[in-house]
């Protein structure tokens, strides 16, 4: 039996990846009280695991936080019963968020307490900080669109249903920003820069006058291999510790050449291996 715990900060999509989980063939359940959390999977799913098998709940900070200090036990407790838990917790930048409620015009849950929206975005990191640091995957939608964040949940209940643990391996670009919720990043910046020609500025890592480029340096090679070589040495560890997740990213100045080069190249060399990877490059739309 599956159950996805799907929780963060408001405004961050946690109701486009309830409703893409919903289209994967999960029943889903939208904040439901974690005072409820036990009752339901003794009483709900353990009794009808034809409809429940495959569950999704959506938990956010109106539970009252004495509830949020226990949750890390019930998951414990869950995954005692023979029940695969993740928990997805999503997040994005504070600037991100007052945009979004600035456009939806949408009310913050926690602004019936008399609070301003950004008084309110930071009282809920707060509270759901130790829920944070136990989740199985941390997403960061600060610079993901409706399509990506969709791919991205798909991709992990698909691998999840078929591996142990999955890697995705992101590229991005260090002027937008460092990915949030990377477990590894690496800088790539110190690499030749295929900006700097012309003729291949126009192009990205995924082009063939690029990968040209980039695989005649030898220093990109020593850098991939090294990646490569701590990778696989400390992959296992993190499977040791129950994890079902791991983001790594490489960032260049821009994000179109360089690390998009070593994010396919990585991706190639670990195709085959006893876990699934899932390619993301953020900044290439």
């Amino acid at each position: 039996m599956k159950l996805l715990i799907l929780t963060g900060l408001s405004g961050s999509g946690k109701s486009i990846a309830l409703d893409t989980l919903e289209d994967s063939g999960f029943y889903c359940i939208d904040n439901l009280p974690i005072k409820l959390l036990d009752d339901f999977v003794s009483n709900v799913m353990l009794q009808d695991q034809v409809t429940y098998g495959k569950t999704a709940i959506g938990i956010d900070a109106r539970n009252q936080s004495e509830s949020l200090y226990t949750f890390v036990d019930k998951i414990a407790l869950i995954r005692d019963q023979d029940i695969e838990c993740d928990v997805i917790f999503m997040q994005a930048e504070e600037s991100v968020l007052l945009k979004r409620y600035s456009e939806t015009r949408r009310r913050h849950p926690l602004t019936d307490l008399h609070l301003s929206l950004k008084e309110a975005i930071k009282i809920e990191k707060d509270i759901l900080m130790a829920v944070a640091k136990d989740a199985d995957l941390v997403v960061d939608t600060s610079r993901t669109h409706y399509h990506q964040l969709r791919q991205l949940i798909r991709d992990y209940v698909q691998v999840g249903d078929a591996q142990k643990i999955s890697i995705q391996i992101q590229s991005f670009g260090f002027k937008h920003g460092i990915p949030l919720d990377a477990d590894f990043v690496f800088d790539a910046r110190c690499l030749p820069n295929p900006y700097w020609s012309p003729e291949l500025r126009g192009y990205t890592g995924k082009d063939q006058v690029v990968i040209d480029f980039l695989q005649s340096e030898s220093m990109v090679t020593e850098f991939s291999e090294d990646i490569s070589s701590l990778l696989e040495r400390w992959i296992p560890r993190f499977e040791q510790e129950n994890r079902s997740y791991l983001t790594v990213a490489i960032g260049c100045t821009g994000g179109q050449h360089r690390s998009v080069f070593l994010v396919d190249s990585l991706a190639r060399h670990f195709q085959g291996k006893a876990f699934s990877v899932i390619v993301r490059h953020r900044e290439l739309q």
